[in-house]
C-alpha cells in the first residue's frame, strides 16, 4: 500500500483536544525519601515548584510530548499517584463522569495562568484528574 493510499484510507482527524495524560502527581508520606527514591530510580530531577511551599516539580527528562509531574505530601490515607488527563472542558467532562457512574471528588479549580482541574473517581474507585489548559485561569 502506498503512502498516498494510506493517507486517503484514514479518516481525517478533527482538530480537537487529545485526551492524553499531561501531568501526574505522587503523594508521599515522606517527601524527601520519595525524592531520593524516584531521583535514583529514574534519574528524575525533583525541585521545589516556584512560588509553592509544599509542592515539587518532577522533570522526567522527556521531550515536550511526555508528561512531567508533581510531588507532594500525602493529604489523605489512600491518596496515591494521580494522572491528569487533558480535556477540552473540565465542566463538561466532569458532568460526563457523573453520567457514566463516576464521582467528582474535587470540583473545577483554577491553577492561575495555567488552567483548571477537577479530581474524579471512576466506577472502580480509581482516582484521576481532568485538566483543561487555559492561560486566563484565575
Amino acid at each position: 500500500m502506498s503512502a498516498q493510499t494510506k493517507t486517503k484510507a484514514r479518516p481525517a482527524k478533527k482538530n480537537k483536544t487529545a485526551s492524553s495524560i499531561v501531568w501526574f502527581e505522587i503523594a508521599a508520606d515522606n517527601v524527601d525519601r520519595a525524592r531520593k527514591f524516584y531521583g535514583a530510580l529514574f534519574g528524575w530531577k525533583i525541585e521545589k515548584f516556584p512560588g509553592m511551599t509544599d509542592y515539587w516539580h518532577i522533570d522526567t527528562g522527556g521531550g515536550e510530548d511526555t508528561p512531567d509531574g508533581g510531588l507532594m505530601a500525602r493529604k489523605q490515607p489512600r491518596q496515591a499517584i494521580t494522572s491528569y488527563v487533558n480535556v477540552e472542558s473540565v465542566a463538561k467532562s466532569a458532568a460526563k463522569v457523573e453520567q457514566l457512574g463516576g464521582r467528582v471528588c474535587a470540583p473545577k479549580t483554577a491553577v492561575p495562568q495555567m488552567g483548571y482541574f477537577a479530581v474524579c473517581q471512576d466506577t472502580e474507585n480509581n482516582t484521576f484528574a481532568l485538566w483543561e489548559r487555559n492561560e486566563n485561569a484565575k
